[in-house]
């Protein structure tokens, strides 16, 4: 049998270097993972404690496509708590992780051969399920002095169906304020584009609250995850808000893909969202670890960095060091110990000159893995003079 055109994506490259950070581990060694884009803490107490009450008494069937009118209804609450917003829980759509939003999104909104813009460097992910859906990734080269976000001037000339930004940014951490993200809303609404903007990272910022699109408008898809700020990656559990005359496409859509979110994930995120203090004392470790980052990277000779407004990750640019990123964290995990991301999965252009590196995990392991890399770094440029 021969396999479609479609499938033939790229893979995800973090996956390949946290593969190789557990052989090394199996193998006896202790990596520092600064490669992966999760949380080191588990889902909050409370939630973890009412799904074990939950799984005693509920059957943990099917629930509707859209998701548990419970949850619904306290995500459209987080909206009034985070943004003032008065949203109506009939445009929420909770979904099997942010990955399941977007297929959901990209299915709803383009017909094959769509062009859709992408900010480069930008979440992998993106440009991979938009040709699987047989859609046109268009890539946006976003310049180092707009800390690597895109501007209505990069737009021009694009002839776009669909932009897709994200802010806070994955690898940057960079946010959009409510200027530019206006700005880039009316761009791609004078170009007759959809909009949808990725809020995965918000509520993990540190000088500025993130803006939300449907502060600016209601003619967008937003999208979201309790991976994030809730520490919940594995649970695969995520939502979507769209207009209210787009609710029943996406509800045809999610009933024949998915059926149904996962039950037992849609609980224990229910909980989650009461659990304030413990995320808050997650988000008192991510502002130490970014803090202990912007002082250690330059120290171990990462300089070229824009300071990220959220997330948990410093994106470098490391052509001083290498012209191969991907040969130079294999180098970093063999001789250091420390697991990183080549910027290839973010940019197929100049990725190959970046690194992104995320402080995610114990400041511990932050502060023990900046120290290996200023010894492999100290050590690199004794062995190259």
């Amino acid at each position: 049998m021969q396999n479609s055109s479609r499938s033939r994506v790229d893979p995800f490259i973090v996956m390949d270097v946290m593969e190789a950070a557990r052989s090394a581990e199996a193998a006896g060694r202790h990596i520092i993972h600064m490669e992966v884009g999760q949380p080191g803490t588990p889902a909050p107490k409370a939630a973890r404690a009412s799904l074990t009450r939950a799984m005693d008494s509920d059957p943990m069937g099917y629930t509707v496509a859209l998701g548990l009118p419970a949850l619904r209804k306290r995500i459209a609450q987080l909206y009034g708590e985070w943004y003032n917003l008065d949203l109506n829980p009939a445009r929420v759509v909770v979904t099997p992780g942010s990955s399941g939003a977007f297929i959901l999104a990209f299915t709803s909104l383009f017909d094959t051969g769509a062009r859709v813009g992408i900010g480069a460097p930008g979440y992998p992910s993106y440009r991979q399920i938009l040709s699987a859906l047989g859609l046109c990734p268009v890539d946006i080269q976003t310049a180092p002095e707009n800390r690597l976000q895109p501007v209505p001037a990069d737009l021009e000339g694009l002839s776009l169906d669909g932009l897709m930004v994200a802010s806070p940014a994955n690898p940057s951490g960079t946010m959009l304020n409510r200027e530019a993200l206006s700005a880039l809303m009316e761009a791609a609404a004078g170009q007759g584009a959809a909009f949808i903007s990725d809020e995965i990272y918000h509520g993990i910022e540190y000088e500025a609250k993130a803006v939300s699109a449907l502060e600016i408008s209601d003619a967008c898809y937003v999208i979201n995850s309790f991976s994030k700020y809730f520490s919940m990656t594995g649970w695969r559990i995520g939502w979507m808000v769209v207009p209210e005359d787009h609710v029943r496409v996406i509800e045809r859509l999610a009933q024949n893909l998915f059926i149904c979110p996962p039950h037992v994930s849609q609980l224990a995120a229910l909980a989650a969202m009461g659990c304030t203090d413990e995320l808050q004392d997650n988000m008192d470790v991510y502002r130490t670890n970014r803090t202990l980052m912007l002082e250690g990277l330059p120290e171990a000779g990462f300089d070229r960095i824009a300071p990220p407004d959220g997330a948990f990750y410093v994106y470098a640019d490391v052509s001083a060091h290498t012209k191969d990123s991907r040969a130079f964290a294999s180098e970093i995990l063999e001789k250091a110990g420390v697991a990183v991301t080549p910027g290839l999965d973010f940019d197929p252009i100049r990725g190959a000159q970046t690194l992104r590196f995320s402080y995610a995990r114990s400041t511990e392991d932050i502060r023990e893995g900046l120290e290996r890399l200023k010894t492999f770094m100290a050590a690199r440029v004794t062995s190259l003079a």
